[in-house]
């Protein structure tokens, strides 16, 4: 379970930052930055969090609420948009996101806990990558779940344009569901044209078009 251990090694502010979504065929990359001020935090709200993984849709809803009405909490959020990642490419498209989050809070932090092990370009402050941070860090943590509910709302709420593709139900990630409405009736605006098999579905479907 993560804890304030790797933030109390810390001096200053520290703010956790993670995303949601850089593997699916749809929809934006999004970042959450938190800070989280511990000794303020309620116990019962810190033994609850976790990584957004190991969580049903139905806890990160639940803890998502509990983050935004906890006045201990700190949240803000930033997104790359799917021309930006055709553009830029995912890998800088999620910096991109994570640097938009972290200009988002009312101060910048001394320091920014970075899940992963490369360093975003540009935020302004001291950063620590830690590798698996979503399962040691709390506030990494809560980034997790607080990127992962705004994205996956965010899908659901364009599914109902896009009927075919399922959205609702695969936030954009590419299961067969999703391919098999791309390959019948090709990829929308909200689809990123740089991810494979994405040109192989654009030129089956102008084929069958024409």
């Amino acid at each position: 379970m993560p804890t304030f251990r790797i933030e109390r090694e810390c001096d200053g502010i520290v703010a956790g930052i993670d995303e949601a979504g850089r593997g699916p065929l749809a929809g934006p990359v999004t970042a959450a930055a938190v800070i989280v001020r511990d000794l303020a935090m309620p116990r019962k709200l810190a033994r609850m969090i976790d990584d957004s993984k190991k969580l049903s849709p139905e806890e990160r809803e639940d803890i998502f609420a509990r983050l935004h009405d906890c006045a201990s909490v700190t949240i803000s959020i930033g997104m790359a948009s799917v021309e930006e990642i055709d553009r830029i490419n995912i890998l800088q498209a999620t910096f991109l996101a994570m640097q938009r989050a972290l200009s988002g809070l009312p101060a910048v932090p001394d320091i920014a806990l970075v899940d992963g092990n490369q360093i975003p370009k540009q935020l302004g402050c001291a950063v620590r990558t830690v590798i698996g941070g979503d399962a040691l860090s709390l506030s990494i943590a809560a980034a997790s779940i607080v990127a992962k509910v705004t994205r996956d709302r965010l899908m659901r709420e364009l599914a109902g344009g896009y009927p075919p593709y399922g959205w609702e139900r695969n936030v954009g990630y590419g299961t067969p569901e999703h391919r098999t409405a791309i390959e019948h009736y090709g990829p929308t605006e909200h689809h990123r044209m740089s991810f494979m098999p994405m040109p192989l579905f654009a030129a089956t479907a102008a084929y069958r078009r024409d």
